[in-house]
């Protein structure tokens, strides 16, 4: 096959390029900038995507003897990866940045453009396994559940799942790929993992989000409507938060409280005790399967809230429009914004949104 191969400048993605090579495809590599601030480097193992990044990727490309292009993709990036991060915040919801890339950046402009020029498929360094079942391919975990990212890949269409290639799916460890990699001499072998939101590399979303939505003070409320508190701007707080929360009024109880909601439109923030955020049912109007679709409108599945959270086992019900997840045990600290992702054993079944919570413990009276 004629493989575009995706490299960030990491380990893993150039073992990737390397065992496309490996397999006889024809191997092109490429880099994508996401940003046009080009003097930024990476501060230790925050953020991605930067100059260094692009220079590595280079090299690796050099030692494999493939050709190398970068691509500018920091417009898409910005329209449809950051500007939705905090239009997402804003609406008080809980946005995965990393999602919305795999979603509208990697499988989607970048193969966009990879089929438009005659590749068959797109090369990552994901650590997840496609299987060609009967009715057509599957997306499955990754034979090493610490690396797994089936999760972050849930987003992915039928149609793209045919375009894809992870040759790092049925690798049963990240030391083995790093191992690989020093013997191909490849000078990323030991670089460590990106971590954080890789447009936020110092990691202080709080300061970020400021700048750009600006601050507001507004009040903090319990889970009775009294205000026993104050903050500088709804969008610092997720649910689930505990710290820096500076509230005036200790508890009844003497326990920590915790964000239960963020209303945007009142500018308040809602907290309470732990038990609180205990949720009974969660459902979302977008969504999207990953190959096959469900044949029935109700069935039973695992759902996982977060990319590195253990799966729940759950009832799905679709009607009008709309996917209910109901757990066997209650999720806890689920925010609206948030991904979840159904599967069946190891198979991803697709994803939604989150847009309502339902919590298990109602609120006073």
């Amino acid at each position: 096959m004629r493989i575009l191969a995706a490299m960030s400048g990491g380990v893993d993605s150039a073992v990737a390029a390397a065992r496309a090579v490996d397999a006889g495809h024809e191997v092109v590599g490429v880099h994508l900038a996401l940003s046009r601030a080009g003097g930024t480097l990476r501060a230790g193992s925050r953020g991605c995507c930067t100059v260094e990044d692009a220079l590595d990727a280079r090299r690796a490309a050099d030692r494999l003897g493939i050709p190398f292009y970068v691509w500018d993709f920091s417009e898409r990036f910005r329209d449809d990866v950051v500007a939705d991060f905090i239009s997402e915040y804003q609406a008080g919801r809980t946005p995965n940045p990393c999602m919305r890339c795999n979603e509208k950046i990697k499988f989607a402009a970048l193969l966009e453009r990879a089929l438009e020029l005659g590749f068959d498929a797109v090369c990552t360094g994901h650590y997840a396994t496609l299987v060609d079942g009967e009715q057509g391919r599957e997306l499955h975990r990754a034979s090493d559940a610490a690396k797994d990212q089936s999760y972050v890949l849930g987003v992915l269409t039928a149609e793209q799942l045919a375009h894809t290639y992870f040759p790092l799916g049925a690798t049963p460890s990240k030391a083995l790929v790093r191992a690989e990699a020093e013997q191909r001499g490849l000078t990323v072998a030991q670089k460590p993992d990106s971590h954080d939101i890789c447009f936020i590399p110092d990691g202080d979303t709080r300061g970020w989000l400021a700048e750009r939505v600006g601050a507001e003070q507004g009040e903090i409320l319990d889970r009775s409507g009294a205000v026993i508190g104050t903050h500088e701007g709804a969008h610092a707080f997720t649910v689930g938060q505990r710290r820096g929360l500076q509230l005036g009024v200790p508890a009844s109880d003497g326990k920590p409280r915790f964000v239960l909601e963020v209303r945007p439109v009142s500018n308040t923030v809602v907290v309470g005790p732990k038990e609180a955020l205990a949720t009974a049912e969660i459902s979302g109007e977008r969504f999207t399967w990953a190959g096959r679709a469900p044949q029935a409108d109700a069935f039973d599945c695992d759902v996982q809230i977060r990319a590195h959270a253990d799966p729940v086992p759950a009832r799905a019900v679709i009607a009008g429009g709309v996917v209910t997840v109901r757990p066997h045990e209650p999720f806890e600290g689920v925010a609206p914004g948030q991904t979840a992702v159904l599967y069946d054993g190891t198979r991803v079944l697709g994803q939604f949104t989150i847009d309502r919570t339902v919590s298990a413990v109602p609120a006073p009276v």
